[in-house]
């Protein structure tokens, strides 16, 4: 015992390092202290032993826990977080298999009713949410804010984990959050473009589906400066993005915003073909100026009413 370490600390450091070896050996060949090892809270958030052993991934130090100092595997915390909601969160795929085969409720909830899908989906480990589902976790479930685990992978930007959740629940797309934000909306303003190109190839959300606050997913990306997934928006959903570049406009939007390429919102609606975007983008004030290769909006014009407005502008084609 290190000086000035007291025996719950010792534990405590034992089980992060996984020292199995000394953690049996501190607590002697008939488990003395295994009373106090069940009841010891650790921090703020009250966590067990058994806890950072499944945040730490020591699946040996869980079973020697589990199997022979009796703890609990539903054993929670202070936010009624489980260890198998540290295992998934954490991505250790040894020990989710673990608590699991031992009979650990594979949709348990946590504090705003976060399964360990839901937290699996936070990273980009595949295989633990693999393990999840065979398990029978449902991906269709929500937490107090609608969101489902679909859901928060689009926010993670995490398109492998999207197409497997797709193949084995094909209609989990289908959700919005308590405020009608749907995947989409998130991907866009999170600036996830690979996500938002999947979603747009494999899902069917409405052109301009509008959240409580009439924000559409082609708002959230220009607002926040991600004009490539605006442009992708609008070659894919060619509805409504007149209206919707008025309401950004009227609500003080910057339209000047650029991506990492130099490229405006005017760029995205030449690419888009978009000649009334085009055209209101240009009232508005904004210049037509290169992007980082030195290529013009108004050069991606391609059908005549989109070049036409440059054309009334007095702008050279």
């Amino acid at each position: 015992m290190a000086e000035g370490e007291t025996r719950p600390r010792l534990l405590l450091r034992l089980v992060q390092e996984g020292r199995l070896d000394l953690l049996r050996d501190e607590l002697g060949p008939d488990n003395m202290l295994s009373t106090e090892v069940q009841s010891r809270r650790y921090g703020r958030s009250g966590d067990t032993l058994l806890h950072h052993a499944a945040r730490y991934g020591h699946q040996d130090v869980l079973a020697y826990l589990v199997e022979v100092l009796g703890m609990d595997i539903e054993v929670f915390n202070s936010d009624y977080k489980r260890p198998l909601h540290e295992a998934a969160s954490m991505g250790h795929r040894e020990c989710v298999s673990y608590l699991l085969e031992k009979g650990a409720n594979v949709d348990c909830l946590k504090k705003a009713d976060w399964t360990p899908l839901m937290m699996a989906c936070t990273r980009q480990n595949l295989e633990v949410i693999k393990v999840l589902v065979e398990h029978g976790a449902n991906p269709l479930l929500k937490n107090k804010d609608g969101w489902n685990c679909f859901h928060i992978a689009s926010r993670e930007g995490h398109p492998q984990v999207l197409r497997y959740l797709l193949d084995v629940s094909p209609g989990s797309w289908d959700t919005e959050s308590t405020i009608k934000r749907t995947p989409l909306h998130t991907a866009a303003m999170h600036g996830c473009f690979d996500v938002v190109e999947l979603l747009l190839e494999r899902c069917q959300y409405k052109p301009d589906s509008r959240d409580k606050c009439g924000v559409t997913p082609f708002m959230d990306a220009i607002q926040n400066g991600h004009v490539n997934i605006a442009r992708l928006l609008l070659e894919k959903h060619q509805e409504g993005h007149t209206h919707t570049i008025k309401t950004l406009l009227s609500l003080g939007a910057d339209v000047h915003a650029k991506d990492g390429k130099s490229r405006s919102a005017l760029h995205a609606a030449c690419a888009g073909q978009q000649a009334d975007a085009a055209r209101i983008l240009l009232h508005a004030g904004l210049q037509d100026a290169p992007d980082s290769t030195g290529t013009l909006a108004w050069q991606l014009a391609r059908k005549p009413d989109v070049i036409q407005v440059f054309q009334e502008t007095n702008i050279s084609t």
